[in-house]
């Protein structure tokens, strides 16, 4: 998706040559697209040779630490825990000094990688934007369909997309998919765009497509759907209908826009008829089969990156389990990918990760194939 000096000077010290991937300038509209990551029928034993020369550079602990992303406080919190652990990713959030961003800093951050940084944000829009007072405000995704067509939302968000990408975010933690009529001010309420899955399509759909236009990844959330869910998982357990009713609503968008290219964020959702009583989604296999396969909700199967939502400050896991247990299930469900908010626990949550590796509770073959989803999501394929 990017092309900066620091990040394929760091690309070449691991083999690997940036290219085309579903995130460049025409990016997939049809729900019947091969979303990142994905293995078309063509791959050759070549391709196969470049993946495992590519993993080959990277030690046990360097993989594991790929399937992270953390939040940051600053250039130095950033460059310290990319230098010391090589994790996949952070997080720029509302906390993070902006300095980094307008100072042009993320550079510094992406020269002490071997390989491939992702810089994320939570930039929806509305009351979840971490960047309003840089690259300008829009309302809440409620009011969008109310004031623009799906094509001028999709012009407003390219702009504001490459506003991003000039800034050195590599990917976006949105949109919000969710299906919701709640009140404006509940947990998803005016983040929702409707609670018409046709109306969420279309607007998500033209987000998602903005994003990979501006070149940056895209991910949807909150699967299943949060839209319905009986409360805030910031704050506590959430329950969502039963998985029956979620399928002709909730689930819709999902269903639509599974081949869009974008990533897809798992939310802490207790859904009755998927989920065991008291796993969340998050860390649930039931709910990551559901979405690779796709049978279970009439999709397609699914096989670009996985990703939790914050897995350290959200209520709905943080009171069940640390942060490192919290990070092993994920991982452990089928997870690609583990989100949290600081950096200060990541030794401590790959010491926890080798000891599941050398348990055989987390395969190797499953590490490789999610550190092999997550380079790719970024926009560069391993490369003899």
């Amino acid at each position: 998706m990017r092309n900066v000096r620091g990040t394929m000077l760091a690309v070449l010290a691991v083999g690997l040559t940036a290219c085309s991937s579903g995130s460049t300038t025409s990016a997939p509209s049809s729900s019947t697209t091969a979303a990142p990551g994905s293995t078309p029928a063509s791959t050759t034993k070549s391709q196969s040779d470049c993946d495992a020369s590519y993993l080959a550079k990277l030690t046990t602990r360097q993989k594991l630490a790929q399937l992270l992303t953390v939040g940051v406080t600053g250039t130095a919190d950033a460059t310290n825990i990319v230098r010391t652990e090589q994790v996949g990713g952070i997080f720029i959030g509302s906390w993070t000094d902006q300095a980094m961003l307008t100072n042009h800093q993320v550079a510094q951050v992406e020269a002490v990688s071997k390989a491939p940084l992702m810089v994320t944000i939570d930039e929806e829009g509305g009351r979840v934007s971490r960047l309003k007072n840089l690259i300008g405000a829009v309302p809440p995704a409620r009011s969008i369909p109310q004031t623009m067509t799906a094509d001028e939302y999709y012009t407003k968000s390219l702009a504001r997309g490459k506003a991003m990408k000039a800034l050195g975010i590599t990917a976006d933690l949105a949109p919000d998919a969710d299906v919701s009529d709640e009140d404006a001010d509940s947990v998803i309420g005016d983040r929702s765009f409707s609670n018409d899955p046709a109306v969420v399509i279309s607007y998500a759909g033209a987000f998602i497509r903005a994003m990979h236009d501006a070149g940056l990844g895209a991910v949807m959330k909150h699967f299943p759907g949060h839209g319905h869910g009986s409360g805030d998982s910031h704050t506590g357990a959430v329950h969502t209908p039963p998985l029956a009713q979620l399928q002709n609503n909730d689930l819709v968008p999902f269903r639509k826009l599974i081949g869009s290219g974008a990533a897809v964020m798992v939310g802490h959702l207790d859904v009755p008829g998927l989920t065991t009583p008291n796993v969340p989604a998050s860390i649930s296999p039931q709910a990551m089969a559901l979405l690779r396969k796709g049978t279970g909700y009439n999709a397609q199967p699914f096989d670009g990156p996985i990703m939790t939502d914050d897995l350290g400050g959200m209520a709905a896991i943080s009171k069940r389990m640390d942060i490192e247990d919290a990070v092993a299930a994920a991982l452990e469900a089928g997870a690609d990918n583990a989100l949290w908010t600081t950096s200060t626990a990541v030794p401590q949550v790959l010491d926890k990760l080798e000891q599941e590796v050398r348990s055989g509770r987390l395969p190797m073959d499953r590490v490789n194939a999610s550190v092999l989803r997550m380079v790719k999501f970024k926009g560069v394929t391993p490369h003899c």
